[in-house]
């Protein structure tokens, strides 16, 4: 069962689970910060789109005229891309501790067990700081990573394929974001997620490009937060957690 295709059913048996009774009640939140952030991100990226495109083409021979609309369409998915994935991202750094107690109920809904180091929402509001500076580090280390794949979009006849770079780039990166979660809650650390991961490559990209794709759907992506991270908690549970399976 390591496979795309089995990656991409956990984001759909998240969307069941976030509306499970004892569930629900945890969605509220990050609901409310996902449409907030979309809002003044949409607002900023299309009033900069335009400026850019204008920047990046200049005034094309009426032989090729036929191209600007080409790159229009190119650079229409790229920034939609890229600002989903901002979105996603900052989503993350404001919700994460919410998406920490998720995670914790939602294991406990999967496997009547709590997690390792569950605390409810008294261990959330005493480890507040130091989950929003986390969250900040991880913020910061995807821009880093980013930055080469970004880069893609400005060179000529690359910049063509950079769309589909920054796709897979996407899934790997929400798919690493969203198992953060549950690992993490087992106390287990950067290096051993990657391992997780690595060892089941397909399941982690199949559910990776499941929540981009899904982070791209008009009204679907505001709750995509919450619905990643149950669908994680159950890949944790049945997939990643014993890496025997």
């Amino acid at each position: 069962m390591s496979n795309p295709f089995a990656g991409f059913g956990y984001l759909i048996r998240g969307f069941g689970l976030i509306f499970q009774p004892g569930l629900r009640r945890y969605v509220a939140i990050p609901l409310l910060i996902n449409i907030s952030l979309f809002a003044g991100l949409a607002w900023f990226g299309f009033g900069q789109f335009e400026e850019f495109m204008n920047w990046l083409m200049p005034d094309l021979p009426a032989w090729l005229q036929w191209l600007e609309g080409l790159f229009w369409v190119v650079f229409g998915i790229s920034a939609l891309l890229i600002l989903f994935f901002a979105f996603s991202l900052l989503a993350n750094l404001v919700g994460g501790p919410f998406n920490g107690l998720l995670a914790e109920a939602v294991e406990f809904h999967l496997t009547g067990q709590r997690a390792d180091s569950a605390g409810g929402w008294k261990k959330m509001m005493a480890e507040l700081l130091p989950t929003l500076i986390d969250e900040m580090k991880k913020l910061l280390l995807m821009g880093l990573w980013s930055l080469p794949f970004l880069a893609l979009f400005l060179v000529p006849v690359l910049n063509i394929i950079a769309p589909f770079t920054w796709l897979a780039f996407s899934a790997w990166m929400l798919a690493a974001e969203y198992t953060d979660y549950p690992m993490g809650n087992h106390g287990l650390h950067s290096d051993e997620q990657k391992q997780r991961l690595k060892g089941k490559r397909l399941l982690t990209l199949g559910f990776g490009s499941a929540v981009t794709l899904a982070t791209l759907t008009p009204i679907l992506n505001f709750l995509v937060m919450p619905a990643a991270v149950a669908g994680a908690t159950a890949l944790w549970v049945e997939r990643l957690r014993d890496s025997s399976k």
